[in-house]
């Protein structure tokens, strides 16, 4: 019996070209991302500290304003624990509290006596709900954010008329219920910054809703750099404190979850996320019904619909579905041609007994060939073609 094939084998390896037209994407993409990595790390390599730093040099540091402030003779020192600000606070010293959002219930409590018994300053910058109220008793936060960057003072605190017009907007308005509050730099009715002054020992409390005016980047624009000299320089100590949420004190019955300390902002644009989401997943899904048959504004050639199916298999690497095809195939057009009905085409006690009549070869090879297991690669494939071709053409033979 003659069942190998006489045909040169197909190469199915990817040349070069293959290969690099389908590799170039990710290799680009890997090169544009090793990039990005170098140029951030060359951007930050000279900034040690992070944002409303004042040892940070970065755009959104604040080493110039404790520059400038070291020019007039106030000394800026940097604290990151509750009972370091705590203890630095006094009548001669103010204490500006970088983020409060991170300190609990607790600390929040702890911190304002401390400042209250002192009589010195308080400023906090940008305290949204909850921590405004636990902070500065009276004080409220608006729930929306006000756009206008650049604000009036429109109110009667000397620093704030000396100052002029500042980049106090951009960030959270405050409402407050407390009688002798100094409201400064509106926006849509309310203001931005607040100067809220203690009933006993003379100290304040200032409330200031954007952060804009501490940043290195934007110190030198509008009025900002003379209204945070002002508020920053009453007293000649300035206690920076930068709260850490690895602080001990943090770990007392008033600590706040993880969406405890997110605003309230964030978890509604959150679900307007989620349904935005649902809406368009609903809007492009797919429907599903009934076959609708469609006829075909050109003839379409056998041979190009086998070319592209072959193209899908070989796409996604469907050997198996491949080879069962050709299998099948070459099993219909044989039974025929040797006694045997279509119906029993696929049955190998059938069909196998009359094609080893037929070509007097061996019963296993042809079992193996017509219905053994898929080829393990693309030549073994472009082989089991060739051989059941072969197969066909010696059945044919007269």
């Amino acid at each position: 019996m003659t069942t190998e094939a006489t045909l040169p084998s197909t190469s199915v390896s990817p040349t070069g070209r293959q290969v690099w037209t389908r590799t170039r994407g990710i290799l680009l993409a890997l090169v544009l991302l090793i990039a990005a990595g170098i140029a951030i790390a060359a951007v930050q390599s000279g900034t040690r500290h992070g944002r409303l730093d004042p040892r940070s040099a970065a755009p959104h540091g604040s080493r110039a304003i404790a520059a400038l402030l070291a020019g007039h003779g106030v000394s800026t020192r940097v604290v990151t624990t509750l009972d370091e600000a705590r203890a630095a606070a006094g009548p001669d010293t103010t204490v500006l509290v970088a983020v409060p959002d991170l300190l609990s219930d607790g600390q929040q409590s702890r911190l304002r006596r401390a400042t209250e018994a002192s009589g010195g300053r308080t400023v906090l910058v940008a305290p949204n709900f909850p921590s405004v109220s636990g902070l500065a008793p009276g004080v409220t936060a608006a729930h929306t954010r006000s756009f206008d960057t650049t604000l009036s003072p429109r109110c009667s605190l000397p620093a704030a008329r000396r100052a002029g017009t500042a980049d106090t907007g951009g960030g959270i308005r405050y409402a407050t219920t407390v009688k002798n509050a100094e409201a400064c730099y509106p926006s849509d009715g309310l203001p931005t910054l607040l100067r809220i002054p203690q009933s006993t020992k003379g100290g304040d409390t200032v409330v200031l809703g954007a952060p804009g005016i501490l940043f290195n980047d934007r110190l030198a624009k509008q009025g900002n750099a003379s209204l945070a000299l002002q508020l920053l320089g009453s007293r000649p100590h300035l206690v920076w404190y930068l709260p850490s949420l690895s602080d001990a004190s943090a770990a007392d019955t008033g600590e706040r979850g993880f969406f405890d300390l997110l605003p309230s902002g964030w978890l509604w644009g959150t679900l307007q996320l989620f349904i935005a989401a649902a809406l368009a997943a609903l809007w492009r899904a797919r429907r599903l019904g009934p076959l609708v048959p469609e006829k075909l504004p050109v003839a379409i050639r056998a041979s190009e619909t086998v070319e592209g199916r072959a193209r899908l298999y070989r796409k996604a690497n469907a050997r198996d579905r491949a080879a069962a095809a050709l299998r099948s195939t070459t099993r219909t057009r044989l039974a025929p041609l040797v006694g045997v009905p279509v119906i029993q085409a696929h049955t190998p006690e059938a069909l196998l007994p009359a094609l080893s009549t037929r070509l007097h070869g061996a019963e296993q090879a042809l079992h193996d060939l017509l219905f053994g297991p898929p080829p393990g690669d693309d030549a073994a494939l472009v082989t089991l073609a060739d051989r059941l071709d072969a197969l066909e053409r010696e059945v044919r033979r007269p």
